[in-house]
């Protein structure tokens, strides 16, 4: 009687099978994990989507049109070079939130537009690491901040600062401006002119955006600071980095790679990008 213990006949592969076994093994792996990429698309002729917003925000970019220049357009292209694809700018956004909510809902792969990190737009989309940091900044109305100050230091006015401070609506200043200055009121405007505009016809005591913006319209109007002043806020950052679409893990690690390897692990600061914006200007 044979024993269900009995030992199985040996089983022999050529040399052949061998081998052929050993290539299908190591191509399976590579063949199941390559879907699960969502770099995936983009080598399957499909462009790389950018969201930007139509207006002007120079040096990164200027207004939607044929003369698509700037920082962070040359970023987009660099970045699409290095994945061996093509290069697409939604410029339908009125609004950096707009820019943020096309790649949140997946119509687009990346906002490349001097987008600022925040809390909120954080539960929406991944970011990159920073490639670019200024500082907090504003812009005072001389009267009116001579009118709050009296006797007392300019820097507590501003700690304790209770008057009308201006902001751009769906901008990351709308979102820092509560937790800055939560004594203040706020009032949201729909673009950077007209927010100077109501700081010197005294409107607003104080417009509140990064230092950066700041100094490049004293560079393009000189003679604001006989009716304004301009303020640095050293203790408070606002770093610009790449919104990436939320699914998009493999992209998100890939385009820290980009900067860490491009950048060398150094950020953008707000006086080589002033340079930068005077020797566009010829100033």
């Amino acid at each position: 009687m044979t024993s269900k213990f009995a030992m199985r006949r040996p089983i022999h592969l050529s040399r052949r099978g061998l081998l052929g076994a050993a290539v299908t093994a190591i191509a399976a792996p590579r063949a199941f994990a390559q879907p699960l990429s969502d770099l995936t698309r983009l080598y399957r002729d499909n462009p790389l989507r950018i969201a930007m917003p139509r207006f002007a925000s120079p040096p990164f970019f200027e207004a939607s049109g044929p003369d698509n220049a700037g920082i962070d357009v040359a970023l987009s292209q660099a970045i699409a070079r290095t994945l061996e694809t093509d290069v697409t700018f939604d410029r339908q956004p009125a609004t950096f939130d707009e820019a943020v909510d096309l790649i949140a809902a997946g119509a687009a792969d990346l906002a490349i537009c001097k987008l600022s990190r925040t809390v909120r737009r954080g539960r929406l989309i991944r970011y990159s690491r920073p490639y670019a940091v200024f500082n907090h900044g504003l812009i005072a109305n001389r009267v009116r901040l001579a009118q709050m100050t009296g006797n007392r230091p300019t820097e507590q006015v501003v700690r304790e600062f209770s008057g009308i401070l201006g902001v751009i609506g769906h901008s990351a200043f709308a979102e820092f401006a509560g937790t800055s200055f939560p004594k203040a009121s706020i009032r949201e405007f729909a673009d950077w002119t007209s927010m100077i505009d109501a700081v010197r016809a005294e409107e607003i005591d104080m417009a509140y955006r990064d230092d950066f913006e700041i100094k490049k319209l004293l560079v393009d109007d000189p003679s604001l600071t006989v009716v304004a002043r301009s303020i640095t806020l050293n203790d408070k950052t606002d770093t610009l980095a790449i919104g990436i679409r939320p699914d998009a893990t493999h992209l998100a690690a890939f385009v820290d790679l980009y900067l860490d390897i491009s950048q060398g692990g150094a950020v953008l600061k707000t006086d080589e990008i002033v340079a930068r914006y005077r020797a566009s200007k010829g100033v």
